[in-house]
């Protein structure tokens, strides 16, 4: 069947492919999650940690929690297939994993934000971090913009 897109597949072969490509962007974003856990982690083990002002902690606590969130929504696609691969679902769970790794990249997005924000703040001061925070939080801004909108002044889907 040759659909709008130019793709001569079923609707079942479509959802198949669609979850691949899913699958595949969260193996790359989990990764990145997976180091960033990683060093928030070591973090905490380090002995210039006991150094860190109540500020700091408190800071370094909310990137801990933005970490396992991020890692959490970034594992419930599997789950979701998991639970309804097998009931001839694959639309319904190509939709709900592609909002689930839509969330996890704004998590990540933060948590970047927040752990680029944290290590000025730690090595620099308070307001090295601000100012840490407000570029990557422009960066940030600037490329989900240009994501959104790069599809204006596109008549055809291109390949």
């Amino acid at each position: 069947m040759d659909d709008d897109r130019g793709r001569d597949e079923t609707p079942e072969e479509r959802a198949d492919r669609n979850f691949e490509d899913i699958l595949q962007e969260l193996r790359v974003v989990l990764t990145g999650t997976q180091l960033i856990s990683g060093f928030l982690l070591a973090v905490a083990f380090q002995s210039r940690f006991e150094d860190l002002d109540a500020d700091e902690i408190v800071h370094y606590l909310v990137l801990v929690g933005l970490s396992a969130l991020a890692t959490l929504l970034g594992l419930t696609p599997v789950a979701v297939h998991r639970l309804h691969f097998a009931k001839r679902r694959k639309g319904m769970i190509v939709r709900l994993a592609n909002a689930f790794l839509i969330a996890t990249l704004a998590v990540v997005s933060v948590l970047v934000v927040g752990v680029t924000s944290f290590i000025f703040e730690v090595v620099v001061s308070s307001a090295a971090g601000l100012w840490a925070a407000v570029g990557t939080g422009a960066v940030v801004v600037a490329l989900w913009g240009t994501a959104l909108l790069a599809h204006r002044g596109r008549s055809s889907v291109e390949p």
